[in-house]
């Protein structure tokens, strides 16, 4: 039978009258490390408020360890869970050592001054939270980040099996973010259960065992990273478009957010038509859709970098099956998108025999007295692997009338004046 070590079962919270979490649950066991993530205002604090016994639940029950939390005395509840809030309140002059040395209270007796292995405890969670350098130093006159660290150490100090944290990492340089993850990683390996709130959800994917998604104080989703961190749920969550790649060392599910991903395919302006891959056109897709271009792309192979943005971006495209030549079927689409541009644009990707005949398509564009700029920020000669075909069909695009820009400083401005010369 497994030992949880917490379960919230329908819980509803608030403030006055109102609920801010509704019908939330969970269950955590030793050595679990679960996120919780979410807008601003969607209740992951309060929800940890809940758990942490600040905010009793209108409805619903927390159990620690079986028990009713709010049934169990404040001492006995601290000797089992401790927890870090988001912006802790300092205002005394104590030591950095002198309140570490408050988590050791729920373990002495009344009137019982620290001893030795107080002490020792405290010294240990000051080293994990590198803040041991600062044990004289009054708090008040530490950054917020040293502080943050300050306050874990306390909660270390507590030597709790349950550790929730609101937010612990948003004072924390890079450095110090990693090593925090790094070290709660670790005590969970040895049997720590970590709640923690978190506002990059990158560090979630990396760090988290199971992750909770919030939206407007319920549930949206659950699950380990590869089930919860999804385009889908984050767009519909976050209501941003986004890539959800995998990390090249651990990977787990890597994240890059996309600042116009929000289901706006096309502008009402100008048409252009992008004929990228591998990459080359993923930035010019966001940057030509912000100057209010209505753009398309093609053709792509499925699970290209440029497919993969155009997608999240929701820019008609024409695609093709993954790893495959351009069928005709899909050079036939890919002219028809053409057909309706005002402008095509070839930019610097690398050809070869899949993919060559999107450089036929630009020429028929060209046939068809449409503008073509020809982005070549590296000669064609380094990017034809097709024996010379591309090279070959490069200069014919030349002589047709297409004009090469090799800045890219230059190449939106040269769109602009490219679409308002044509009107």
């Amino acid at each position: 039978m497994t030992w949880h070590i917490m379960e919230a079962s329908d819980v509803h919270a608030g403030y006055y009258q109102e609920d801010v979490v509704s019908g939330l649950n969970l269950t955590v066991n030793p050595g679990d490390f679960l996120g919780i993530v979410g807008p601003n205002g969607s209740g992951k604090t309060s929800f940890l408020k809940a758990l942490s016994r600040a905010l009793r639940p209108r409805r619903g029950i927390v159990l620690l360890e079986g028990e009713d939390l709010y049934g169990l005395p404040a001492r006995r509840v601290a000797r089992k869970m401790a927890m870090v809030p988001q912006d802790p309140s300092l205002s005394f002059g104590f030591t950095c050592l002198e309140v570490v040395l408050m988590g050791r209270n729920p373990h002495l007796g009344r009137l019982q001054a620290v001893g030795p292995a107080d002490l020792e405890v405290a010294r240990r969670a000051m080293e994990k939270a590198n803040v041991w350098h600062l044990a004289d130093r009054p708090v008040t006159e530490l950054s917020g980040g040293e502080r943050q660290r300050v306050i874990i150490a306390q909660a270390l100090a507590q030597d709790p099996g349950l550790l929730l944290l609101d937010e612990p990492t948003q004072h924390l340089d890079i450095n110090h973010q990693l090593s925090l993850l790094r070290m709660l990683s670790e005590m969970c390996a040895q049997g720590l259960a970590v709640i923690m709130v978190m506002h990059d959800v990158n560090l979630a994917s990396q760090y988290c065992h199971r992750i909770m998604v919030i939206r407007e104080g319920r549930e949206y989703a659950r699950g380990t990273p590869e089930e919860v961190l999804t385009s889908e749920v984050l767009q519909e969550v976050f209501g941003v478009g986004s890539i959800v790649t995998r990390h090249a060392v651990t990977e787990k599910p890597l994240i890059v957010f996309l600042p116009s991903g929000n289901g706006q395919g096309g502008g009402e302006g100008a048409r252009v038509h992008l004929v990228c891959g591998g990459g080359s056109g993923a930035s010019l897709m966001r940057e030509l859709l912000e100057m209010g271009f209505y753009v398309t792309a093609g053709a792509l192979n499925l699970g290209d970098g440029d497919e993969e943005v155009g997608r999240a971006l929701e820019i008609k495209m024409v695609t093709e099956a993954p790893f495959s030549h351009i069928s005709k079927e899909a050079h036939l689409r890919n002219l028809e998108l053409i057909r309706q541009a005002d402008l095509v644009l070839l930019t610097d990707l690398h050809v070869g025999p899949g993919n060559l005949v999107n450089l036929e398509a630009v020429a028929q564009a060209l046939r068809w007295g449409k503008k073509a700029l020809l982005y070549s920020s590296r000669p064609m000669e380094e990017r034809d692997h097709t024996g010379g075909a591309a090279l070959e069909i490069y200069g014919e695009l030349l002589r047709l009338g297409a004009v090469e820009i090799t800045e890219r400083g230059e190449l939106l401005s040269g769109a602009l004046r490219a679409v308002r010369r044509r009107a």
